[in-house]
């Protein structure tokens, strides 16, 4: 069994970064990609990430077939809500885990929400996605995006073997697709890929993460 790195192992807060300092740009005005509003936020930080990491969604998506597009859930996400979500779910894993180790809720926490300081969404690196139609119907993938661990019976794991045919076809397909574009996956979240952060760097073993922490620019909110 190929071994899952969860976002709390110390390797990955251990991984340099070389910021590029590239821009977060708006996907919803760069064109070319359907972006879903179901975590719209008050500035739009959800629907930004790094320049490039746009301009690679857009080459995944031309390695899709025809009729089948990708659906950009989130992208960017500000440190102060990273922050709130994962506090949030530490809570629930305390609860479930009464006797567990502040280290081990840490490491539960981790297989759904990464740790603040190590985000690939903070970074801008990062997308929650999914695949449609083109006229933006939503294909199965096995269980909606953003499933907890607890309530898709860790169906939201990549590999799981508790979903249809259907459902583990799309995910090998936007795996490709992805993959092809440069994006590597979180295996504990099906719709969760990354490009550049910290994660990304130690999978492919490069010596620096090329995003850290960003911001959204003052004159791009919406």
């Amino acid at each position: 069994m190929t071994e899952i790195i969860l976002l709390s192992d110390r390797r990955v807060a251990e991984t340099g970064v070389a910021d590029t300092g590239e821009d977060l740009v708006d996907l919803r005005r760069t064109g070319g990609l359907l972006v879903d509003a179901r975590q719209a936020d008050d500035d739009g930080s959800y629907a930004h990430v790094r320049a490039d990491v746009a301009r690679r969604l857009l080459l995944a998506q031309r390695h899709l077939p025809a009729g089948i597009r990708l659906l950009v859930v989130e992208g960017f996400r500000p440190p102060a809500l990273q922050q709130r979500y994962f506090e949030e779910y530490a809570a629930v894993m305390r609860a479930a885990h009464p006797d567990a180790t502040p280290a081990r809720i840490r490491e539960l926490t981790s297989a759904y929400i990464s740790p603040p300081e190590v985000a690939p969404h903070v970074s801008g690196g990062a997308v929650d996605l999914t695949l449609c139609t083109g006229d933006g119907v939503e294909l199965p993938l096995g269980t909606e995006v953003n499933a907890t661990p607890e309530e898709s019976a860790g169906g939201c794991r990549t590999a799981a073997a508790n979903i249809t045919d259907e459902a583990r076809t799309h995910r090998e397909l936007m795996g490709r697709a992805m993959t092809a574009a440069g994006f590597v996956n979180y295996p504990t979240e099906w719709w969760h890929w990354s490009y550049g952060d910290r994660y990304w760097a130690l999978l492919g073993g490069r010596p620096a993460a090329r995003y850290g922490p960003a911001a959204l620019p003052s004159g791009d909110r919406s």
